[in-house]
């Protein structure tokens, strides 16, 4: 956790109440130990869509499909791409899109994404926190002008601060790619990205121009 429970509880209570069948929806999720977005992170998505009122979405990592009903909740209007490629998701998915006017890409995005073209005004990278990096230059190519890209879980749970060496073996990798990742992020020509301690850590970027 980044912040204390603390601080964590009391923006729990300024919380925007979710549709029932979103709510329902949650609780599955998490009865089933399936990873979603934590609440903090939905009430900043939900500024940020009510904000920027965003036209073509593009999520990378659906899961069980609630990120991306809750963003259509939000912006019932807009078009809604997401992508995933693990087939126990992939089963509830289909299930829990259906009607939704959501359209489902099956397949691993490090493939899908490059054959995918238009702009999207916003992008959610919520996958793989290794693959990340993979992702970025499709991301790029794909984002418009003025578009956002919003990218969660990049602290880490707080450990990206520390070195590589002081993370358990196995999550050294993914450590080391998501510091590249942030670095090039930031640095990047045409982006302009700050980084906020929501939830695991969100990375919101604008594309300020072609790249």
């Amino acid at each position: 956790m980044i912040v204390n429970e603390l601080i964590t509880g009391y923006l729990a209570s300024l919380a925007h109440d979710l549709p029932a069948e979103l709510e329902e929806l949650k609780e599955r999720a998490r009865k089933a130990h399936v990873p979603i977005i934590r609440d903090d992170m939905l009430e900043l998505i939900r500024f940020l869509l009510l904000k920027e009122k965003p036209k073509t979405i593009l999520e990378i990592g659906t899961a069980v499909g609630f990120s991306a009903l809750y963003m259509k909740s939000v912006v019932p209007d807009a078009r809604i791409t997401t992508i995933e490629k693990v087939g126990m998701r992939l089963k509830e998915a289909r299930k829990n899109l259906e009607g939704s006017g959501i359209e489902l890409v099956e397949g691993d995005a490090e493939k899908v994404l490059p054959v995918l073209s238009g702009a999207y005004d916003m992008i959610f990278l919520d996958a793989a926190k290794g693959q990340y990096g993979r992702f970025l230059p499709d991301c790029k190519r794909l984002l418009a002008p003025g578009g956002l890209l919003l990218t969660d879980n990049v602290l880490l749970e707080g450990s990206i601060a520390g070195s590589r060496f002081g993370v358990e073996r196995r999550d050294r990798t993914i450590h080391e790619r998501m510091r590249e990742f942030l670095r090039e992020l930031t640095h990047a020509e045409g982006l302009v990205t700050v980084i906020l301690p929501v939830g695991d850590g969100a990375a919101l970027t604008y594309k300020s121009h072609d790249v």
